[in-house]
């Protein structure tokens, strides 16, 4: 009887010892989350061209991508959102010219944030409102806002 409490006291302290350090704290002494950045943070900036005529440039790296679309090359893929679960990124068409076409993968669709009505293509024309748009996954389609 007496070892089964040792153990049991054992497992109640491990649990207590894993949930009080499960916190991680940048230039901050007591994080108050998960990740808790005191302090500037920066992120991935990738720069996509369009591809070559009559195919799509596949969105896969960064969080801030630039995307070029130039004459017939004017498609960007994201991936199939039901494989990037809460993945975002950033999208901004930086010409003043070509609209930016972006499609998902997998057939799924891209809904306003306060829109049931999905669309695939999102067109992103220069100088537009959606010429910035940032891109969720909610694990089974794609939201957009801009």
């Amino acid at each position: 009887m007496k070892s089964l409490n040792q153990i049991l006291l054992i497992m109640v302290f491990g649990c207590f010892f894993q949930s009080g350090f499960s916190q991680v704290g940048i230039n901050t002494i007591l994080p108050l989350s998960t990740l808790d950045v005191n302090g500037n943070l920066s992120i991935k900036v990738v720069n996509l061209n369009g591809g070559p005529s009559g195919s799509w440039t596949v969105i896969n790296d960064g969080i801030y991508l630039s995307l070029t679309p130039s004459g017939l090359n004017v498609e960007f893929a994201l991936p199939d959102p039901t494989t990037v679960p809460g993945r975002m990124y950033y999208l901004r068409n930086i010409t003043d010219f070509d609209t930016a076409k972006l499609f998902t993968q997998g057939g799924k669709l891209l809904f306003p944030k306060d829109s049931k009505v999905g669309v695939n293509p999102l067109l992103m024309p220069p100088n537009a409102q959606n010429k910035s748009v940032i891109v969720v996954s909610d694990g089974a389609n794609w939201t957009y806002f801009n």
